[in-house]
Order: structure tokens, then C-alpha cells, then sequence
């Protein structure tokens, strides 16, 4: 299973919701990797911590071996690096993605990244590819190289209002690219219950037939605690009321894959 998280409005809880479900894959003893390719590399710090600066292989290093042909390329393999937490690895974000975008845009790389994961899909059951919050060319590639999407949502106006065209962005995709891409759901996070607009919105946006999945995920000053721990919730505390809402709905998408 190979799932891409993405919006196009940042702070919505990508990289939080990308490394918290890939954990609990993990957790459960499923070999998992995170895929960081948004230049600020949120994912790659929340599960490599202090040796975050300075992995072995990057995304960027990948992506600048298909720009510049060689007679021996190195594997895939050589750009993904274990993180501390067992059964789960990452390829590591850089700054450099950035730099690059241009020209693998205008060579037409846009499905390296596909055929990478095509590499490793006997290594690993579970793949989660975090995104920039834009629909760029990283963005494209890892809804070509996916097979499920799911869209985290931040219960306000806007986010509802870049929804509808988000949903489009996918169909889009979906269509030209890669049939098999299917939206997983609608992830509402930072949910407020005692609050009456987030209450409405979610209740509004299931009224008109959109898939959002239970449960919703709770507002936490503990998931600041974890990322400046850098320990995913399932790691840093596996009782607290947020951790529990991420296993529950990680264990939503196992049953809709049957897994």
C-alpha cells in the first residue's frame, strides 16, 4: 500500500498525520517508509531527530542521479536511511529538492519517483510519501507513484473552500496518470468538539457524500512535545487520548485495504 498525504494549505498536519500513521505501521511489526519530498523536510526531522542534517543519501541525491546519467547508478536502497524506530525507514528530504524542481520538470522525470517505489515494493508493506503543500511537480509524482490519498483537513473556511478544487487536482491525476489512485479519505484534524463551527463544517461536508474518516484527531499540545522530542505519539506516549485516535484511524485503512 502506497499512500501520498496531501493539500496545498500548509499547516494542515501532512508531515503529523505522514510520520504518527507510518509509526503505528511499524509499530505492528510492518516494514514502513516515509518518503519526505517537501523541501522543508518536516518528516525527515520528526523521525530522524538530530541526524536529520546529515543522512547518507536524500531524495535530492536521487533525484540529481536521474538527471545525470551514469554508466552505475546506485540503487534506490542507497537513498533511504533507518530511523531509531524500529521497522521504519525514511528517504530523506533536502533543501536542494527546491533547486532541482525545474529542471526535472522540463526533462519530464515525472515518474522517477514511481518506478523508485517500484524498486522497493518487495521491501517494504506499507509506503507513506509526505508532500509540499503546493501541487508542484513533487506533488505530481507522488500521486502518479501512489495508489491511495488521503487529505488532511483543518476544519475552517478556507480549507474547505480548496477542497473542492484539491478533490479535482486528484481526479485529474486519477485520469491522466494513474488509474489504479484512489482518494483514502478525509483526515479532519485538530478538531475542537466543543467548538460549533468545526462541528458543522465536518457534518456538512459528509452530507454532500465526501469520504471523511473516524476518528477525527484532537487538538494536543502533546503532538508539539512530539515533534520537538522527535518520537512519534505511538513512541512518546502510546495511552495518550491523540495517540489512540491515530491507531484507530490507522486501523480504519487496514480494514479498507484488507490488511
Amino acid at each position: 500500500m502506497r499512500t501520498v498525504v496531501f493539500n496545498q494549505k500548509g499547516g494542515v498536519g501532512k508531515s503529523t498525520i505522514t510520520c504518527n500513521l507510518a509509526a503505528i505501521s511499524a509499530h505492528h511489526g510492518l516494514r514502513t517508509l516515509v518518503v519526505d519530498l517537501d523541501p522543508q523536510g518536516n518528516s525527515t526531522h520528526y523521525l530522524l531527530g538530530s541526524s536529520a542534517s546529515a543522512p547518507e543519501g536524500s531524495l535530492a541525491d536521487f533525484f540529481d542521479q536521474t538527471l545525470n546519467f551514469k554508466l552505475n547508478p546506485k540503487d534506490t536502497s542507497a537513498f533511504v536511511t533507518a530511523t531509531p524506530f524500529a521497522g521504519l525507514d525514511v528517504m530523506p528530504s533536502d533543501p536542494a529538492l527546491e533547486d532541482l524542481q525545474g529542471k526535472l520538470e522540463s526533462r519530464y522525470k515525472i515518474y522517477k519517483l514511481r518506478d523508485a517505489l517500484d524498486e522497493l515494493a518487495q521491501a517494504y508493506d506499507r509506503i507513506y510519501i509526505d508532500t509540499p503543500p503546493a501541487l508542484n511537480f513533487y506533488t505530481r509524482s507522488a500521486l502518479i507513484a501512489a495508489n491511495g490519498c488521503l487529505i488532511p483537513f483543518d476544519c475552517d473556511d478556507f480549507s474547505r473552500r480548496a477542497l473542492y478544487s484539491l478533490l479535482e487536482s486528484v481526479q485529474e491525476i486519477r485520469a491522466d496518470h494513474n488509474r489504479a489512485l484512489e482518494v483514502e479519505g478525509i483526515v479532519v484534524n485538530q478538531f475542537q468538539p466543543r467548538a460549533s463551527l468545526p462541528q458543522k463544517v465536518v457534518r456538512e461536508l459528509i452530507e454532500e457524500g465526501l469520504p471523511v474518516l473516524q476518528p477525527y484527531l484532537s487538538s494536543s499540545v502533546r503532538i508539539k512535545e512530539s515533534h520537538e522530542q522527535a518520537k512519534p505519539m505511538i513512541h512518546l506516549d502510546p495511552k495518550h487520548k491523540l495517540s489512540q485516535e491515530y491507531v484507530a484511524l490507522h486501523d480504519t485503512l487496514a480494514r479498507k485495504y484488507g490488511a
